[in-house]
């Protein structure tokens, strides 16, 4: 993981810049909110500790706090994502186990499975921050469209950005 390290500080780095001078100043009417930010924590390495998934979820989620002025609504949800992650994994695992030196990509495991994975990551994150944010059983329907809707965008444009990750291998 030590050899991985430049091009993961490059991921976070280009993650965070993409969410913050572009993702977040896109008006979709203020109803569906892609935050691609996250994928920096799915496409961490199978390999990567528990507490580690952890501290980089916060770490993560903070910085886009700080950003947005959200006062640790992301910070929060990364870090429910990073604590889900490991289980997440473990109920798609092959039956032998991820093979060494394999990370959860499409490259790795084909299409379907980081579909499938990246989905399930996706939407407990959304699920998890819109009902933190609106914090209102009243709402909870609106909510719910809500979470919805923002991770079927968002997983569109983690598609986009594995479509350009694919062609340079530096990258995700």
């Amino acid at each position: 993981m030590i050899n991985l390290l430049p091009r993961y500080l490059f991921n976070f780095v280009i993650l965070i810049l993409l969410q913050v001078l572009l993702l977040n100043n896109l008006q979709f009417s203020g109803y569906v909110n892609p935050y691609l930010y996250i994928l920096f924590i799915i496409t961490l390495p199978f390999s990567t500790p528990k507490w580690l998934l952890l501290v980089l979820g916060f770490i993560t989620g903070l910085i886009i706090d700080i950003f947005m002025n959200t006062l640790g609504l992301h910070a929060s949800a990364t870090v429910f994502m990073a604590f889900l992650r490991p289980f997440i994994l473990s109920s798609f695992s092959p039956r032998d186990g991820y093979e060494v030196g394999t990370r959860p990509v499409p490259s790795d495991y084909g299409f379907g499975w980081f579909f499938k994975y990246m989905g399930i990551m996706v939407a407990t994150h959304h699920l998890f921050y819109f009902f933190v944010e609106a914090f209102d059983k009243e709402l909870f329907m609106a909510t719910l469209s809500k979470s919805i809707v923002s991770t079927l965008v968002t997983v569109l444009f983690v598609f986009i950005a594995m479509l350009f990750a694919k062609r340079d291998s530096n990258t995700l």
